[in-house]
């Protein structure tokens, strides 16, 4: 995928140049601007076709909140170059996956990536989700090698787990992880953080990566609610 930023600062755009027959898939929504030939078509974001994936899709869209489509983009000639950019105002990093390195990614992080990056859609288990403030009922996880585009909202920050100690972050600032680490979802402290303030929070166990947003969306929300006037 050859990718360049527009700028670094936090309201960045990713332009994407393709050649004549290559492909990328892209979040639904994230298009701003093509130019030179490019295809656009929709497809259920889901593992499998026909009525299962249809209702595979439509059912993590109901729990998860992530759109049931994902769009495939195609360059139609050399030189052809596609536009994207995020809902929330950040940080965009492009991962590198390969055989020795696959992610798992929140929802709300997915950008963009090779049709070479295949990914699934895994469920995660009754206790993880319910408790997850991000990734919901589905994480994404990845298969194959090429260029992985993920999103955060304000700045983002990569973490090394060492395999000696665990790292604990809170839960709404993961935006991915290394495949190969161990996570559990679990209560910071007390009755739900109600003393400290803190909530929910992911420990990671192993050796690998994790990558954090410097805000979250929640947080910024919460903030703004206190001044809405009621009624």
């Amino acid at each position: 995928m050859n990718h360049k930023l527009t700028n670094d600062g936090s309201y960045p755009m990713i332009e994407i140049t393709l050649s004549k027959g290559e492909e990328i898939m892209i979040e639904r929504g994230s298009m701003v601007y093509h130019h030179g030939g490019i295809s656009l078509e929709g497809k259920m974001n889901s593992n499998s076709g026909g009525f299962g994936g249809l209702v595979s899709a439509l059912g993590r869209s109901m729990v998860s909140g992530e759109s049931m489509f994902i769009t495939k983009a195609k360059g139609m000639s050399d030189g052809a170059r596609i536009a994207i950019a995020p809902d929330v105002p950040g940080t965009i990093k492009a991962l590198e996956v390969s055989a020795n390195q696959q992610w798992r990614i929140n929802d709300s992080a997915f950008l963009a990536c090779d049709t070479t990056v295949a990914y699934e859609m895994k469920r995660q288990s009754a206790g993880k989700a319910l408790f997850a403030g991000t990734g919901g009922f589905f994480i994404m996880e990845t298969r194959g090698s090429g260029t992985l585009l993920v999103n955060a909202f304000g700045d983002l920050l990569e973490l090394e787990v060492d395999g000696k100690k665990p790292l604990v972050v809170d839960n709404t600032h993961v935006v991915a992880w290394s495949g190969g680490l161990s996570y559990n979802i679990q209560v910071a402290s007390g009755s739900f953080g109600f003393k400290t303030g803190e909530g929910l929070v992911n420990e990671f166990n192993g050796r690998g990566k994790v990558l954090i947003q410097t805000r979250n969306v929640r947080g910024l929300a919460s903030a703004i609610s206190a001044h809405i006037p009621k009624g």
